[in-house]
């Protein structure tokens, strides 16, 4: 069992190596990558989700945020800034955070951001040139962060002003919908987990993944530094294989509910309608080496 352990901490611990360097970069116009679907460019996807304003997919990219409607057809929806924490928060309106784009000038980390037109134009409301979340959740009317600047959780009701939780060393982290005290992180470790909202997390342990989502109390996604998709029904007590995600290394989770299953791989934007037993291909990722 230690030889087990010691391996997975390993393979995990070089995977968040290659997370902090994909993500922490800033545009590089030497390393640009072919051209996706009519032209796109998108090499490291941060975030996925749903508008429930016109129901389509939108891909937040080290080259910006792209929309992809049902049909196929795929579009850079407004500037070429890196959107890394990135989540739907309702019709229209997102919540972001990341880097902007090469030469606009501003805060090289650009806090909480906030755009109420679908991804066209964004708003900078706190913690500009402070923060920089590589994960934000939405829930129970609160935004989790986890900041990677200084590797905090921090948590904040009005999305100005902010409580400074733990300091982990985390790549993704997950609320309850059920309960707002209970946060989960993914370490190199396993998943750890907090019962005070965030404030303290016991160590790392069971399943090693890289990117969690929690869209149902009874369904929590997890995927591996593999791409394996795994749920557990009991918070991260006990996990079952639900299926595999296509296309290699992950870079982005995001469960709409309990079915419906959105994953970015090296390979692409893959989206799955039961539950991760099967996936369709989204949106092609042109750069399997990423920024």
């Amino acid at each position: 069992m230690k030889i087990r352990s010691r391996a997975a901490a390993a393979v995990t611990a070089a995977f968040l190596a290659v997370v902090t360097a994909a993500c922490s970069s800033g545009p590089d116009a030497s390393a640009e990558p072919d051209g996706g679907p009519g032209g796109l460019a998108v090499s490291h996807v941060h975030g996925l989700g749903i508008d429930p304003a016109d129901g389509r997919l939108y891909v937040a990219t080290h080259e910006g945020v792209i929309a992809v409607a049902r049909t196929g057809e795929a579009e850079r929806v407004g500037d070429t800034a890196d959107y890394m924490g990135f989540t739907v928060i309702g019709p229209k309106t997102f919540l972001g955070s990341g880097h902007p784009a090469e030469g606009s000038g501003g805060h090289a980390n650009r806090g909480l951001l906030r755009s109420t037109d679908s991804g066209r134009t964004w708003k900078t409301l706190s913690l500009g040139g402070a923060a920089d979340f590589h994960s934000l959740k939405y829930a129970h009317g609160t935004v989790y962060g986890y900041d990677s600047t200084r590797g905090l959780l921090r948590v904040s009701t009005d999305r100005t002003t902010w409580d400074t939780r733990a300091e982990i060393a985390a790549t993704d982290i997950a609320v309850s919908p059920k309960d707002r005290d209970v946060v989960l992180a993914t370490t190199e470790g396993g998943v750890a987990g907090s019962t005070d909202g965030g404030r303290t997390f016991g160590a790392g342990s069971g399943k090693v993944l890289a990117f969690l989502s929690w869209p149902a109390a009874d369904a929590l996604y997890g995927v591996d530094p593999a791409g394996g998709l795994h749920r557990s029904a009991d918070g991260g007590a006990t996990w079952r294989k639900a299926g595999t995600v296509p296309g290699g290394q992950p870079q982005a989770l995001t469960a709409v509910d309990g079915e419906h299953v959105l994953a970015a791989t090296q390979g692409g934007v893959y989206e799955s309608r039961d539950g991760g037993r099967t996936f369709t291909e989204r949106l092609p990722v042109s750069s399997a080496g990423g920024h």
